[in-house]
């Protein structure tokens, strides 16, 4: 599937979801409310949905939904949605932990608003998500997404001890990963196969996709850390490093660059933050001279294609041809799309 295609096709799932969660929350809330409006500026500023397609592609690859035992439609997008909740919950509560400004070229809550609005908004959308979860995909899509809340929440801790003691073990930088990103799309991919009435060994391998697919999106989102351009991506560079996060990029360059850079690097991490920001472009170079940013995409394109190929024997065979190529499409584009992304 070329760029264009998946672009074409993202727009169109992510106007759909978006009715979706419309309709949702237009049940739950107050029209014209403060939270109505909260919600309405964290959830509605032009995100692809990436995490509710995937639960819908899971079914549709897996089991379909036309099937006996298998969700309809309706309510799979209903119980789709709630994993854009739980991600847009996590985001406004990491925007008041990180007090950020702007989130994707806007103002963030905490900052239009007030940090209350931002972090009541995050727990409204996270009992939300429960509530879809339980009444629509019953007891083992709640299993699945507290497991992913509870290690989202634990990543956080385990990220924040790391940048206290300038951890800059690899083991512990994918543990931070694993919860603070694959998790949830993990769950979301094999909330899908639930929905499908799928066997364990396809839950198996769409859990492992989903979570390859998550490590891979949060190294490059750590390589345009340092590599992005701030008009694509809605953020100033230099963040991960102005607060001490022992991402990838630095990881690498720590194991591969000279002594003397290793020693450099080093004591710029022990320098004020904001001291630290005023070396960026210095930092930078470092990386990129020891060979960090290509092992980073190495690293992310190898974890895209091993979770790719164990999809091979995921077809169901009640799946109509088309539909299943067309779910395996999706998923291949997508990972080559996390691959390339400049936002």
């Amino acid at each position: 599937m070329k760029p264009a295609e998946l672009k074409k096709r993202l727009a169109g799932e992510a106007t759909r979801l978006d009715r979706v969660m419309r309709d949702d929350l237009g049940t739950a809330i107050k029209t014209g409310s403060t939270l109505a409006a909260v919600l309405d500026h964290a959830l509605f500023a032009g995100g692809k949905r990436i995490r509710p397609l995937l639960t819908i592609l899971a079914a549709q690859l897996t089991g379909g939904v036309d099937n006996p035992g298998s969700l309809p439609q309706a309510e799979l997008d209903r119980l789709a949605i709630a994993f854009e909740y739980l991600h847009a919950a996590s985001l406004l509560h990491d925007d008041v932990i990180d007090h950020a400004r702007l989130r994707r070229g806007r103002e963030t809550v905490n900052t239009r608003w007030a940090n209350e609005h931002a972090i009541l908004a995050g727990d409204f959308l996270h009992a939300r998500a429960m509530l879809l979860a339980g009444t629509i995909g019953g007891v083992h899509c709640l299993e699945l997404i507290g497991a992913a809340t509870q290690a989202m929440v634990e990543s956080e801790f385990i990220q924040m001890e790391a940048a206290a003691s300038a951890d800059d073990r690899e083991e512990t930088y994918f543990k931070v990963l694993a919860g603070k990103t694959a998790a949830l799309i993990a769950a979301a991919c094999e909330c899908g196969v639930v929905a499908a009435g799928g066997t364990a060994a396809q839950r198996q391998a769409l859990r492992t996709y989903g979570a390859n697919l998550g490590l891979a999106f949060q190294i490059i989102d750590d390589l345009l850390d340092y590599q992005g351009e701030p008009a694509a991506t809605g953020k100033a560079v230099g963040n991960d490093l102005q607060e001490g996060k022992m991402t990838l990029p630095l990881i690498y360059a720590l194991e591969r660059a000279a002594p003397a850079q290793r020693d450099w690097l080093r004591e710029i991490l022990t320098i004020d933050p904001d001291e630290r920001l005023s070396h960026f472009a210095s930092v930078s170079l470092k990386l990129a001279e020891s060979g960090a940013f290509a092992a980073c995409l190495d690293r992310a394109a190898d974890l895209i294609k091993s979770g790719f190929d164990g999809l091979a024997g995921c077809l169901a065979p009640t799946v109509p041809a088309q539909k299943a190529e067309e779910a395996l499409a999706l998923l291949g584009a997508l990972g080559r799309y996390v691959l390339t992304r400049k936002r």
